[in-house]
């Protein structure tokens, strides 16, 4: 095959897929030789490379004039694994990595983080079958990463540790590390800039990679600026909704996070203890990675009272009630830290998904504890589907004024 066919073929997949010794002495005191750091990256493989003109014309069909002006270099596309943590033992996980080429200068590094993903085609390393719209920014001058996340992937026999802060964290910088470590072996010179961007479950993952690194001086990174979009930051909140008698349209994401945690904190409980029959005997088909969301929501009922087990469900609703599960919730929500770094949180004001207030109250949690560089950016009109795309073509000129 041809390569104009072979990036014909890309093109067409693509259109498809976008909306991180001790010392002896003697008598006498010795220098401490540097402890050499810990090298994350496993394998990079190369994929394919992407030029310019494909890539704008990508961008000019979806309608984003911004994002189309900002595409300036061919790029390449790899397929990295590379070391990270799951339950304090070391694992391989996979992402994307993507460089411009023939880029004068040295380069920043972005790390985008993409939403909530049932199925295993899904995740970003399966380019170009999955595309995230991420890539995009390698055209426009940085070194893009985009982790898979722990649980598919390379890694996908894990089930994935959703809305887990530690292994959200570590997805991100180690992949952040290893991309580091490619380029130093291969002569790209960063220029020490890092920015995150993510929207939905990619936003929650965006603001715990920036606690980490913000409150972890040992990972020696320092963020640029931070734009997250629709993530559930408050997870006590959102169980207040979800206990509060309302439905909720995407029951999938409510017993995604509740297996996960079981599973994540090794808690082990039958499904049973958790889901109502005849759901309970369904999910580990429903979650085997080939389910789509539309059909995990169709096999589920929205009311979360239909959902869940019944003793679980009115245990959640009393204050001493589920404690070691709410406990989780409160450990792994990210409103007690204040964001240090430039920082802009997005939330669409008709969001049915994570509810408007679950990121305005996380962004006033963080003013009042004393955020100095914070912007709360609200979305007319905007739902959970279509807030992803103003966002970031607010963001686009931001990070590129700063990098």
């Amino acid at each position: 095959m041809n390569i104009v066919k072979k990036q014909i073929i890309i093109f067409r997949l693509l259109m498809t897929g976008l909306v991180i010794n001790t010392a002896c002495h003697q008598d006498e005191a010795k220098a401490v030789a540097p402890v050499a750091e810990k090298d994350h990256l496993v394998t990079a493989t190369l994929v394919t490379e992407l030029p310019q003109a494909i890539l704008t014309a990508m961008a000019d069909s979806r309608g984003y004039p911004s994002i189309k002006n900002d595409i300036k270099y061919d790029i390449q596309i790899y397929h990295v694994t590379y070391l990270t943590t799951y339950r304090d033992r070391e694992i391989k996980a996979s992402g994307l990595m993507c460089i411009p080429k023939n880029i004068s200068g040295t380069l920043p590094l972005l790390s985008g983080q993409h939403g909530t993903t049932f199925e295993q085609q899904s995740a970003p390393s399966n380019f170009p079958a999955s595309f995230s719209g991420f890539e995009l920014f390698a055209s426009a001058g940085y070194l893009t990463v985009i982790p898979d996340y722990i649980g598919y992937g390379i890694s996908k026999n894990i089930f994935h540790p959703y809305y887990d802060q530690k292994h959200s964290a570590l997805a991100v910088i180690d992949l952040i590390k290893a991309a580091k470590s490619y380029a130093q072996k291969n002569a790209l010179t960063l220029n020490q800039k890092l920015f995150l961007v993510g929207y939905s479950e990619g936003g929650y993952v965006t603001l715990a990679a920036q606690k980490e690194i913000e409150t972890n001086p040992s990972h020696k990174l320092t963020v640029t600026a931070s734009a997250s979009g629709a993530g559930g930051y408050d997870l006590t909140g959102m169980l207040s909704e979800v206990t509060s008698g309302k439905t909720y349209p995407n029951p999938s994401y409510l017993a995604f996070i509740l297996q996960a945690f079981n599973t994540t904190n090794g808690w082990n409980r039958p499904l049973s203890a958790l889901f109502q029959e005849p759901y309970a005997a369904q999910m580990p088909e429903l979650f085997n990675g080939t389910t789509s969301a539309g059909a995990i929501n169709r096999a589920l009922p929205k009311d979360p009272a239909k959902l869940f087990n019944p003793d679980f469900f009115t245990a959640l609703k009393k204050s001493d009630g589920e404690l070691n599960f709410k406990k989780a919730l409160m450990a792994n929500s990210l409103t007690n830290w204040v964001p240090v770094s430039p920082t802009k949180i997005y939330q669409g004001t008709a969001d049915e998904v994570v509810f408007f207030q679950n990121s305005k109250g996380a962004y006033e949690k963080f003013k009042e504890a004393g955020a100095k560089d914070l912007t709360f950016i609200p979305i007319a009109g905007g739902t959970h589907g279509s807030s992803i795309e103003p966002m970031l073509l607010e963001v686009i000129p931001w990070f590129n004024a700063l990098k």
